[in-house]
């Protein structure tokens, strides 16, 4: 393990839990953030040696396992737990790999101290309310408009652990980074240098660098600094000419690695700070790769594809190796479109779980039952899906409350939000308001504001109903 991935490791960690941190001091967590990078860049021997290694990895360890305790957030491999084994449509790759046992999935050994969720709640619920899922995200309107964008928009993003900065992406081959909570929301700068459709971008840990990827076959890495004019860093072109990029996110536990997923069906890492293609850093999973997703420590990859496949992939944050471990197929005529994954949702949803949108006019909802990333269908929500990108998210504060919350786009321009645990009417919420297919959904870290784009372009921030029945938006800091 060298310094420099060590650090992006620890940065990682603490930049999982942030949100967590000093829940009504924004600037305080930000200060947390930068000064805990500070001292790791500082502080880090810088000679590598095997008593510094071992070092290292026990200060991880020890460090997941305070963090976990504490806040209840998995901030390593082996907090993920096991659900039913049952599956079916799925097939075992024949390749194999010894160090996935190094990803436990079984809940009978889980440490003693953990924070493992239960289904006695009632003191965390009245945290965030007692209320019912329909009042938890019930909408007051629109807060705002973006229209800087002359194509459609199939990604936003908002920045980790923040409620302000939205990332967007555009076919018009740029990208765009967006202040929402500022009076009033305004964009804060146009990326250009892509030559065709921007496909996917992904922020690093810290919320300084941008990845993106294109149809133009590169990876680009922006600068996005708040004090500093975003600039491009670096371009990667593909390895292959005439490859197209279709997806992209950085590495959870090295910001130097980016996996991306191309058009010529291959999952591939990338070393974004050197250009360099790492060896065994690629595999081909067949048609066009349109989604990727990491779990938290970055140990598991899930890539899906227009094929109607889903890969699980075991990934190395030390050297970018990648591994094909299992397969699953939705059918011939269905595409992948979007992958969202959590750790777990609710005190009544604990266990891993996959969100994924196919164009066959569903959503699925799928467990995740062992270390080999192997999915088991739990549910199906209906949308209308047959053609374009739509993409999906889990809300991202639910880990009290009653009910499990998922948002999707959908072709028939609404966004609909499904509770994930009522069996027979899932869909609780409806908002209206795009002319055109809703493509792109993103929550920021509080929920108070959902970010919605469409396939004129336009993106649309909605309001969400406060406990005291005020907007939910503040001005920032």
């Amino acid at each position: 393990m060298t310094p420099s991935s060590w650090q992006q490791q620890a940065f990682a960690m603490d930049a999982r839990v942030n949100a967590l941190r000093a829940a009504k001091h924004p600037n305080f967590r930000t200060q947390y953030l930068r000064r805990r990078s500070q001292l790791l860049r500082e502080n880090t021997a810088t000679h590598d040696d095997e008593n510094i290694q071992l070092e290292r990895q026990a200060y991880l360890r020890i460090r997941a396992q305070l963090l976990h305790m504490k806040y209840g957030i998995i901030c390593d491999q082996s907090s993920t737990r096991s659900m039913s084994a049952r599956s079916s449509r799925i097939s075992e790759s024949p390749e194999r790999r010894g160090s996935m046992c190094d990803w436990p999935m079984s809940e009978s050994k889980t440490r003693r101290g953990d924070v493992v969720p239960t289904a006695d709640a009632e003191a965390s619920r009245a945290i965030v309310g007692g209320t019912t899922i329909e009042e938890n995200y019930a909408f007051v309107g629109v807060h705002h408009i973006f229209d800087q964008h002359s194509a459609p928009v199939n990604t936003v993003k908002f920045a980790n652990n923040d409620r302000s900065h939205l990332c967007c992406c555009s076919e018009d081959g740029t990208l765009s980074i967006c202040n929402v909570t500022a009076n009033p929301p305004c964009v804060i700068a146009i990326l250009q240098g892509h030559k065709k459709a921007v496909t996917g971008c992904d922020w690093s840990s810290s919320n300084d660098f941008i990845a993106s990827s294109s149809l133009d076959g590169s990876i680009r890495l922006w600068n996005v600094t708040t004090d500093q004019i975003p600039t491009c860093l670096r371009t990667v072109n593909s390895a292959e000419t005439g490859t197209e990029n279709l997806c992209c996110l950085f590495h959870p536990g090295n910001g130097n690695l980016v996996v991306s997923g191309n058009s010529k069906g291959v999952v591939q890492v990338v070393n974004i700070s050197t250009g360099i293609y790492p060896k065994s850093g690629s595999s081909k999973m067949g048609g066009r790769v349109q989604a990727i997703e990491f779990e938290s420590s970055g140990q598991m990859l899930w890539a899906g594809n227009d094929k109607g496949l889903i890969f699980s992939f075991f990934v190395s944050a030390a050297n970018g190796r990648i591994s094909k471990c299992r397969r699953l197929s939705l059918g011939d005529h269905c595409s992948i479109t979007c992958i969202s994954w959590r750790a777990w949702c609710s005190r009544e949803a604990r266990d891993p779980t996959l969100l994924v949108n196919a164009t066959n006019n569903d959503v699925y909802l799928f467990g995740v039952t062992d270390r080999e990333g192997k999915l088991l269908l739990k549910r199906r929500f209906p949308i209308k899906h047959k053609e374009l990108p739509v993409h999906s998210t889990f809300c991202p504060i639910m880990s009290f409350r009653q009910g499990v919350c998922v948002v999707s786009g959908s072709e028939d321009c609404c966004v609909y939000f499904f509770d994930i645990g009522n069996e027979r009417s899932p869909c609780f919420n409806k908002l209206q308001g795009h002319s055109s297919p809703v493509l792109g959904i993103s929550f920021n870290y509080d929920e108070s504001l959902l970010a919605s784009s469409d396939q004129e372009g336009l993106v649309i921030l909605w309001k969400r109903v406060s406990k005291n029945n005020s907007c939910a938006v503040s001005p920032a800091d």
